[in-house]
């Protein structure tokens, strides 16, 4: 698929752009993204997990009960690297703040209302930045800003690599690893760990592409490659 059509896969309505969210904006964020819960158990911790598709587990799951009835039969809860995380840390429990779609700047509007109470942040993000043509500085500004506040918060907070993308063609390889270099250096200057994904899930064979039988789509990970992300995740 040529890199122009697949950034159609990940492209929605852009309502949003950079800076403070307004109100309205904060306040839809967090009817999306946090949902009525039970408070956390002694010892739980709450992750708070905030991302693009990657972290909703697209294509087959989605933290949205409407997107998954969408799916339909196919939904398949393993679909989604928390799942295996929570699998492997019983103490965890995610909110999953996962939608389909959304750049940096979108992702950064639902912050405070997917974070509020919880004990650890994962900021995952940067790939529809570069399937819309955003400057990838402008991506890395934005999760940076994302890391400060979540620290500004008192969370615990960990940033993710973009994963290699198939259906983004030669064009988009040299643009996901210069993110995922700055996205290094964000983790060292702030702090925080930055999770090895691109590594993961990157075909040997094949670089700058996910492993076939990682891959469901070309666009994002298989069950398997979603246990594969799970694998490298550790709460800071």
């Amino acid at each position: 698929m040529a890199f122009g059509t697949a950034c159609l896969l990940f492209a929605l309505p852009a309502g949003c752009g950079g800076g403070e969210p307004t109100p309205n904006e904060a306040r839809l964020g967090a009817e999306r993204t946090s949902p009525a819960e039970p408070p956390p158990s002694v010892g739980e911790t709450v992750v708070a997990a905030l991302g693009d598709s990657i972290t909703a587990g697209s294509p087959l799951w989605d933290p949205d009960p409407a997107v998954r009835a969408q799916i339909g039969p196919a939904a398949d809860p393993t679909s989604r690297y928390e799942y295996w995380v929570q699998r492997r840390m019983p103490e965890a429990r995610f909110r999953n703040c996962g939608v389909f779609g959304e750049r940096t700047d979108e992702i950064a509007i639902r912050l405070d209302g997917c974070a509020e109470g919880a004990d650890v942040l994962i900021v995952q993000g940067g790939i529809n930045d570069i399937a819309q043509m955003r400057r990838v500085r402008t991506a890395a500004r934005n999760l940076r800003a994302m890391v400060t506040r979540g620290k500004r918060q008192g969370l615990r907070v960990a940033l993710v690599e973009v994963l290699p993308w198939n259906n983004g063609g030669p064009a988009a390889a040299p643009r996901i690893r210069r993110l995922n270099k700055l996205i290094a250096d964000i983790g060292a200057d702030e702090g925080v760990p930055v999770f090895p994904w691109y590594g993961q899930l990157e075909d040997p064979q094949a670089p700058g592409s996910m492993k076939a039988e990682w891959t469901i789509d070309g666009d994002h990970p298989s069950v398997d490659g979603y246990r594969r992300l799970a694998d490298v995740v550790e709460f800071p």
